[in-house]
């Protein structure tokens, strides 16, 4: 398999830890979205939404988005598994899941963030104030979902789907000085993966692309 990703991208991120956990070996493919390599040939034929990241698999076929690959890997690959066993308990993990990459994410992700600059003239300072304003509000919502479901991990005591978003989340939080004093409980399931070597092996830091 090939991803195709940015070591930036908590996206991307999500997908470095899924693998990880999996234990499936990779090729790394670096797309530098500040220099637009999402737009250049061959990826943006083969990506529709030309974003990242995206999964090449073996056969040649690629998939997109990050939750949908992940749930691919953990289908494919069932163990270690990313989504509890019953039902209700993965339908719990995956609206988790979803409060990230659905309602917090994508109104602070790269390209918004670029067209509130540039397309609506907003300056940096209205820029950064709407991105922590995102942040709280998405955070405010995933600290009250995890204190009813919570273990040492998003859900119980082994990492899954939904802690390959949180970390990436929190760590784009901190690269922007959000503060987390008001939510106790992602900031220790946040310390707890990243003392896991899938979540520490896989920081954007340690990534080939990294600079």
């Amino acid at each position: 398999m090939k991803l195709h990703n940015y070591f930036r991208s908590s996206a991307s991120w999500r997908v470095r830890i899924g693998l990880a956990l999996k234990g499936q070996a990779y090729d790394y493919a670096a797309i530098h979205l500040q220099k637009n390599e999402q737009f250049a040939e061959p990826f943006s034929s083969q990506q529709a939404s030309q974003l990242v990241p995206a999964l090449e698999l073996d056969d040649g076929r690629w998939l997109s988005q990050s939750l949908a690959i992940l749930e691919y890997l953990d289908e494919t690959h069932p163990e270690p598994p990313l989504l509890p066993r019953d039902a209700l308990a993965r339908a719990q993990v995956r609206a988790l899941a979803q409060d990230i990459a659905c309602d917090l994410h994508p109104i602070n992700n790269l390209r918004v963030l670029r067209y509130l600059k540039s397309g609506m003239q907003h300056t940096q300072d209205d820029i950064d104030r709407w991105y922590r304003h995102w942040v709280a509000t998405g955070l405010t919502v995933v600290e009250r979902r995890l204190t009813s479901m919570a273990g040492t991990y998003c859900f119980g005591d082994t990492p899954g789907l939904a802690d390959c978003l949180l970390v990436p989340q929190v760590y784009n939080a901190q690269r922007f000085a959000c503060p987390l004093d008001d939510f106790p409980i992602v900031r220790r399931i946040n310390d707890a993966c990243l003392a896991l070597p899938a979540f520490a092996n896989t920081r954007p830091e340690a990534c080939p692309d990294a600079a």
